[in-house]
């Protein structure tokens, strides 16, 4: 699959609003190993190799388990291996993501009402909103997969 633009190059500007949300994600006070879990998730909904790619090996880095990773497809059934927190951020993530009937389930909302403050479901949604634009970017332009590297974003000059 051959690449269809470079959007860092082409609008830095994009990129750099993502960051800027991203770093609100980064530093909401969340659980880094569930925004892990977050970010992993909806990607593999969303079907972004890139994304996929990096949320894998970043969590790798920070020191997930290949087990829980592997599974995260398939959470309900391996629910042993994840926190009732973990579980609830996860559901909250699929029914955010899949907004197809254009609702949020309410079964989700009280799931993660349970285990959340309000403050935390605000930036648990922005989380799930952070990787839902950065999959659709790299969806629509095609971005390859497969050469990130855990840390390469750190020191990104944009512009």
């Amino acid at each position: 699959m051959k690449t269809r633009l470079d959007w860092f190059k082409a609008a830095p500007v994009v990129a750099q609003a993502l960051f800027s949300m991203q770093k609100v994600v980064s530093e909401s006070g969340l659980e880094p190993k569930l925004l892990d879990l977050v970010k992993l998730r909806a990607s593999q909904i969303n079907g972004c190799a890139y994304c996929i790619d990096m949320h894998t090996k970043d969590a790798r880095a920070a020191g997930e388990t290949e087990q829980r990773l592997y599974l995260l497809d398939a959470w309900r059934e391996a629910a042993q291996l994840y926190s009732e927190r973990e579980q609830a951020a996860v559901a909250w993530t699929e029914a955010v993501t899949r907004l197809g009937d254009g609702h949020v389930p309410e079964a989700a909302w009280e799931e993660v009402r349970a285990r959340f403050a309000d403050a935390e479901i605000a930036k648990l949604t922005l989380a799930v909103v952070a990787i839902n634009g950065w999959n659709r970017f790299n969806i629509a332009f095609r971005t390859p997969a497969g050469n990130y590297q855990p840390g390469m974003f750190k020191n990104l000059k944009l512009g």
